[in-house]
């Protein structure tokens, strides 16, 4: 398959009918290239029993404007057909915004010739349809390696079951099965030397002698590099990749998802390319041969460094889902076996507050499902187990709260604390029994104090 960048307007549009063809659209077929009058392709189709002509006008371009979709529009009025029509305008590039509107507006206000519009993204998942390998005009990266997903000698949620085991009031052994999702996410792994000198009249003031390793999320969109753990996972991990099976894996994982890598191996070279000489370009301080000192920043040329490698490999984000009543926790990794870099951490989070973090204590509320911080569990009068002060119902006894399930413990505790003796009643406050006592003491001493005096 030629590489679409590389094609003539004309040999683009013989690509674009085979693709039709592929797609299963009927009587393909270009019209004359002499003076096609926005028409480039005509075709049919058969919806719902009924017969439908297509026009279809193709730019080569990098962007596409309104001009060319209303010159469409005219266009479809124009061809002869009997039976209804539409078009389609078919770009390896991208349409402008006010290209988009001309479109959308069509179909509002339902134009008897409404336009389909397909971009450079469009065309890749069509392509992938049909088998051909095409990202917005060039042929992608292919890859059907990954890091694992799971270590294989555990269960797949032993993650989350682990995260589980330094929270509060709940055995993990009793947690619900979480919902399992992973994503194979594309990276590219480069790997590239960077050699510069850099002089003055004086000689030598800087040198780089560089060589570097990373990881990029290679998806759709503009690339960025992973964070050092992440970056440093595949690294580690990447001579031990496994055969990227979406059957089996959908034995395992509730759901799978596949994602396409974006950009070409050569887009992702130059990418590589400009961070590089941004991440090394510095500015250093020398002294003249007269004395003065003098600042020069000091950035490589892009001959200065040498791509050596870019490999691809898909990289597992495992995200698992807990549901436990009124509340849902996620926790979110990727995944190379058994080692894992936490993305997102629901569990280890105060539903009621910012407190996050492995760092502190953390509480489950059964009475509710909730995970709370410190200060936001209690512990319940009646049961003597933990609640949380979100779902809590309190009520004041000898002047201090008190905290129940529901208004049924509350009522219950209340028949208690009406036939408690007194000495039991102000134990229900001990804080302010204890002050009580000591404050007598205190007053009785004064008191003998003074007789004793007399």
């Amino acid at each position: 398959m030629p590489v679409l960048d590389e094609l003539s307007g004309f040999e683009f549009e013989d690509v674009m009918e085979d693709v039709f063809r592929n797609l299963g659209y009927e009587n393909v077929r270009q019209a004359e290239r002499t003076a096609d009058e926005g028409r480039d392709i005509l075709m049919e189709e058969v919806v719902d029993g009924t017969r439908r002509g297509i026009v279809v006008e193709c730019k080569h371009t990098g962007t596409v404007g309104r001009p060319v979709v209303q010159k469409l529009h005219s266009a479809i009025s124009t061809f002869e057909f009997d039976g209804s029509k539409r078009g389609m305008a078919v770009t390896t590039g991208r349409f402008t915004n006010p290209a988009i509107e001309y479109a959308q507006r069509l179909q509002r206000n339902d134009d008897p010739y409404p336009i389909e519009l397909i971009d450079g993204e469009d065309l890749r998942e069509i392509a992938d349809e049909i088998g051909l390998d095409l990202y917005n005009g060039r042929i992608e990266i292919l890859c059907d390696e990954t890091l694992r997903p799971y270590d294989p000698a555990t269960s797949v949620t032993t993650p989350v079951t682990e995260a589980f085991q330094d929270i509060g009031n709940i055995d993990s052994s009793d947690l619900p099965a979480p919902y399992s999702r992973v994503t194979f996410r594309p990276v590219v792994v480069v790997t590239a030397n960077t050699n510069a000198v850099f002089e003055t009249s004086v000689g030598v003031i800087h040198r780089i002698n560089d060589r570097s390793q990373f990881a990029i999320y290679a998806e759709r969109g503009q690339p960025r590099t992973a964070s050092g753990e992440v970056s440093n996972l595949v690294l580690e991990n990447r001579h031990a990749t496994i055969d990227l099976d979406a059957d089996q894996f959908e034995e395992v994982f509730d759901a799978v998802e596949e994602r396409r890598f974006g950009q070409t191996q050569t887009a992702y070279k130059e990418w590589a390319v400009e961070r590089l000489q941004d991440h090394h370009t510095t500015t250093v301080s020398y002294t003249g041969d007269n004395n003065v000192t003098y600042n020069k920043t000091c950035e490589p040329n892009r001959s200065d460094i040498s791509v050596e490698s870019i490999d691809p490999v898909y990289l597992p984000l495992v995200r698992h889902t807990t549901d436990l009543q009124a509340y849902s926790y996620p926790y979110e990794y990727f995944a190379a076996g058994p080692s894992r870099v936490t993305s997102e951490d629901g569990i280890h989070q105060c539903v009621h507050c910012d407190t996050a973090g492995t760092d502190n204590t953390y509480t489950f509320c059964a009475n509710c499902g909730s995970i709370n911080c410190d200060s936001h569990i209690e512990t319940e009068r009646l049961e003597g187990t933990p609640v949380c002060t979100g779902c809590a119902v309190t009520e004041r006894f000898a002047f201090k709260t008190k905290y129940f399930y529901d208004e049924a413990n509350r009522d219950a505790f209340r028949e208690e604390y009406e036939a408690m003796p007194f000495y039991e009643k102000a134990m229900e406050n001990t804080p302010l029994t204890v002050g009580t006592v000591v404050l007598v003491i205190i007053v009785l001493l004064g008191v003998l104090a003074s007789v004793g005096g007399l």
